[in-house]
């Protein structure tokens, strides 16, 4: 089963991702930048990373670049749940690596299509 890695410091938004994503995916959550850090560097490897930007410790701008910037993570995929609305935002994590922005509230059937996607 493919894995998912959640990394949002609101609880109710990710127990929605689990509820919606656990049908066809193994997905773990953490609440922020520097959980998701710590845990990828215990040796687990996520098929794909969907990420708020918006997070106390490391936000989602810092996680895309030290994932990004390592020689061991930076080929995983990662999609950005927002709801920043700001262009400039949407750019700047393009940039940096990202390789999708979904605005919140996003339809979860179009976040699935993107996912799969992702981890073809």
């Amino acid at each position: 089963m493919k894995k998912i890695l959640v990394v949002d410091d609101k609880p109710s938004m990710s127990q929605l991702m689990v509820r919606f994503l656990q049908t066809s995916f193994e997905v773990t959550t953490k609440d922020d930048g520097l959980q998701a850090i710590s845990w990828l560097q215990s040796g687990n490897i996520p098929d794909i990373i969907l990420t708020d930007l918006q997070m106390p410790n490391m936000d989602g701008i810092e996680l895309i670049k030290r994932i990004k910037e390592s020689g061991y993570f930076n080929d995983i995929p990662i999609i950005v749940l927002s709801s920043q609305e700001s262009s400039n935002t949407r750019v700047e994590c393009l940039k940096l690596g990202a390789e999708d922005y979904i605005m919140k509230p996003f339809n979860p059937e179009e976040l699935m299509i993107r996912i799969e996607r992702l981890i073809k």
